[in-house]
């Protein structure tokens, strides 16, 4: 599943029963998706209620808890019929399904089962959704809007006792729109990881990959300001963005999304856009500009150059001009 998609997220299933046993097979599972593929705590927690969901609707249907190895295509043809009849959205029963093969791959590499039996089961086609991005002079006013709040509120005579964390909120979202990053790759950063004089940075992505890509100047030079009102600027592996001026603990991503909603408002844009959208911009605005779309995949860190292509439909209107600019019969 695209880490683009937007997925309704899944809601806690039903308290295991008393007389429900752990199943071994998924408690390895989960142990597997948290030490070897270095899952998101989101990843681990969706595919564990899904797993649960699935494991309680079999006790309602079948009297018993799910013998993996011998489930058939139809046992979950029917969870799929259970699933419509609830009404979910299509995203919502891709992401049943996700856990359910990714488990299955799981066992099948494990010499549990020899196949999946949800390999060739057809699921309700999901909408290709474009993501929302910002325009560059949006960006640049939500870039500037951390900094510009700062100003009047010292100009009204009412400086805030934090004002280190509108500096780093300003080098937080500058360094997300420079380099393209997902919010907890943002909030992972380490003052190590940060090449100053070659302007790049090391980036921590899904599955513990790394990779290494540019930051601007612009960027670098709020960390600096943010740092310079820091009691000492962060070295080694302390985290770039602090949760506070005197902590050793990374700003989180929660935070991050609440003060984002502020500045979002502050500069006359819809609120509710996420952090993420930053990272949309970064992508739309280097297309636009005449990046190749295998390099926007290797500075977005993306594992396959289809998830990347879904910018491509942002850029039909730079192609327009070039067309009308260049073309003699346009």
């Amino acid at each position: 599943m695209s880490a683009q998609t937007a997925i309704t997220p899944i809601a806690p299933a039903p308290p295991p029963e008393p007389d429900e046993s752990p199943d071994p097979h998924v408690a390895q599972f989960l142990e597997h998706l948290a030490v070897d593929r270095a899952a998101s705590p989101y990843t681990r927690r969706n595919y564990q209620h899904a797993l649960r969901e699935f494991g309680h609707w079999h006790r309602l249907e079948r009297g018993a808890p799910p013998a993996w190895p011998s489930l058939e295509r139809d046992d979950f043809r029917g969870y799929l019929r259970f699933l419509g009849r609830g009404q979910l959205s299509r995203a919502a029963v891709a992401l049943r399904f996700s856990a359910l093969r990714s488990f299955y791959r799981f066992l099948v590499r494990r010499g549990v089962v020899l196949t999946t039996p949800i390999r060739s089961l057809s699921l309700p086609k999901l909408p290709r959704r474009l993501p929302r991005f910002l325009t560059a002079d949006h960006a640049a006013a939500l870039l500037r809007a951390p900094l510009d709040e700062l100003a009047q509120l010292e100009q009204a005579g009412d400086p805030p006792t934090g004002s280190d964390e509108f500096h780093r909120d300003a080098a937080l979202l500058e360094t997300i729109y420079s380099c393209g990053l997902r919010i907890s790759e943002a909030c992972g950063l380490r003052a190590e990881d940060v090449a100053w004089n070659d302007q790049l940075i090391r980036v921590r992505g899904k599955g513990r990959k790394e990779r290494q890509i540019p930051i601007g100047a612009p960027a670098l030079e709020a960390i600096r300001a943010y740092w310079r009102l820091l009691p000492a600027p962060p070295a080694g592996s302390l985290p770039v963005f602090l949760a506070q001026a005197n902590s050793t603990r990374p700003v989180s991503a929660r935070v991050v999304q609440m003060r984002l909603k502020r500045y979002l408002a502050r500069a006359g844009l819809d609120p509710h856009l996420t952090p993420h959208k930053l990272r949309h911009s970064f992508a739309t605005h280097l297309l636009d500009a005449g990046a190749d779309l295998r390099s926007v995949q290797e500075l977005l860190g993306h594992a396959h150059l289809a998830t990347t292509q879904i910018y491509t439909h942002l850029t039909t209107e730079r192609l327009k001009r070039v067309y009308d600019q260049a073309h003699p019969r346009a």
